[in-house]
């Protein structure tokens, strides 16, 4: 049997961890796979298409091609369709197929900490990462809170009317983070705040941090932020961002070869890559 080839591509692509977590997860599946990375300028796409990743057996695509790459498959799945972005396809039976792992990932790390998306969610940012999650929290007929700056109140305002028209019957809504008060369920960090080399920083106070039940923060970049360390502190159930950056690379396992792996495996690769980020 032929060595199978697979790559991430994006544009830059240098800082990128996925040959290092798609290598792990393919050594303990024990398939015979290689996996890169390619630079593709996005005035490229299209060439490179046609005469590279259409020959791979499957590929993973980071910015700024998340988009831009569906006019060149065949089909996508409906999450995929819905959120207007793919970020995995699979090459099968001369198909091409996207996906969107991004959303699983998320839910995967959540159940892998044993967080249950439940009462009084509130989300950190109202960027791409953090309507993700919005839209997972509210296809579970929960109702999300979007804490932010003063100078996003707009974005905020305008996705949770994006949100509400999407999703019937969902409840978005809006505040200033200084505004944030009250014992808080769920609080999700979809913002930058606490990422390296900046790791001194919190996105919220300490009184906000000792009123959550749980915290998720996006940030994976050190294992465990500031945010991460005080809740947990305080009894807290808390998780980093580099357990959704590797159980969304589990997901596209699940496509591209229906691998299914261990949560104390994959706790063991975000903790590997962890230090292949501090090795770099």
């Amino acid at each position: 049997m032929s060595t199978k080839k697979y790559a991430v591509i994006g544009h830059p692509i240098g800082h990128t961890m996925s040959p290092f977590i798609h290598t792990k997860l393919f050594e303990l599946a024990g398939i015979d796979a290689v996996y890169t990375k390619l630079d593709v300028a996005p005035e490229s796409l299209g060439y490179e298409y046609d005469h590279i990743l259409s020959k791979l057996s499957g590929y993973n695509i980071t910015i700024p091609h998340k988009q831009n790459i569906i006019q060149y498959l065949d089909e996508i799945d409906e999450k995929a369709n819905m959120y207007g972005s793919v970020n995995t396809v699979d090459n099968r039976d001369y198909t091409a197929k996207g996906y969107t792992t991004d959303p699983d990932g998320f839910l995967k790390a959540l159940d892998a900490a044993k967080i249950k998306l439940n009462g009084r969610v509130v989300i950190l940012g109202c960027g791409g990462v953090a309507r993700t999650m919005a839209y997972e929290v509210v296809l579970k007929n929960i109702p999300v809170l979007f804490a932010v700056r003063l100078e996003d109140v707009e974005i905020a305002k305008k996705l949770c009317e994006e949100i509400k028209s999407t999703v019937i019957g969902s409840q978005p809504s809006y505040c200033l983070i200084s505004e944030l008060n009250g014992d808080i369920d769920v609080l999700i960090n979809a913002t930058p705040i606490g990422m390296f080399p900046n790791v001194e920083n919190q996105p919220v106070s300490d009184e906000v941090i000792a009123k959550c039940k749980n915290v998720f923060d996006a940030v994976y970049n050190p294992l465990e932020t500031v945010l991460i360390q005080k809740a947990k502190a305080n009894g807290s159930n808390a998780v980093g961002g580099m357990s959704m950056l590797v159980w969304q690379a589990v997901v596209s396992h699940e496509i591209w070869d229906g691998s299914v792996y261990d949560p104390a495996e994959i706790e063991k690769i975000c903790i590997a890559a962890s230090n292949e980020l501090k090795n770099r």
